[in-house]
């Protein structure tokens, strides 16, 4: 029987400058699980800065695009060190797997309702976070069905976490300049519409994987 414990397969843990980090952390004595819990903050900073996003234009605009991709950034950072923290750095505590996964799930609403109504002055917008939000949340309940059903945990996408915020954080960046040839919010509207595409897709590929 696979063992139902998965850990997302990074290449980004075996770069020496996050191995470096991860070992200060552990020598500051910073608790994996408050690092999973600064996930959550990060994303409500980066929910708030799409949110107040089409009040504002020129530089303030700019500025909280930035801090959306910060916040996006700072969130797979912290999913990054969390686990190196508790594995790597022999720290893992009893509440890590709830800690693991339940500011990941808060991460992602946050996120794709703040882009929704970064969109909102498109056709459905507001909808498209929120449904992008959901789905996003059922890719992860997928997810674990497969670990619950004694199956090792599949990370396959094509919109895994680490997917959607490279989307995500690109149509933030391609937005600075976006108000020169489109309306405010287009690409993150065009950005959510494939997020939700790509969710569906991942949720069938895995939930046909556990089938299997």
């Amino acid at each position: 029987m696979e063992t139902t414990t998965a850990r997302r397969p990074l290449k980004t843990r075996q770069k020496p400058w996050a191995i470096r980090f991860a070992q200060v952390l552990v020598k500051w004595n910073v608790s994996p699980d408050a690092i999973s819990a600064a996930s959550a903050f990060f994303a409500a900073v980066a929910g708030a800065a799409l949110y107040f996003l089409p009040a504002f234009m020129g530089v303030a605009r700019v500025l909280l695009l930035m801090l959306a991709v910060a916040g996006m950034q700072g969130r797979l950072l912290c999913n990054l060190f969390d686990g190196m923290v508790a594995i790597e750095g022999g720290r893992k505590t009893k509440s890590g797997e709830i800690f693991n996964d339940l500011p990941d799930r808060i991460a992602d609403a946050l996120i794709f309702i703040g882009a929704g109504y970064a969109a909102r002055q498109h056709f459905l917008g507001v909808e498209l976070g929120y449904l992008a939000a959901a789905l996003a949340i059922f890719t992860a309940y997928v997810r674990m069905l497969g670990g619950a059903a004694g199956l090792t945990q599949s990370f396959i996408g094509p919109m895994a976490k680490q997917h959607r915020m490279a989307l995500l954080t690109i149509a933030c960046l391609v937005s600075v300049f976006e108000t020169r040839f489109f309306a405010a919010g287009t690409i993150l509207w065009t950005a959510l519409i494939v997020v939700n595409i790509g969710c569906v897709v991942t949720i069938w590929r895995r939930t046909a994987r556990i089938a299997r």
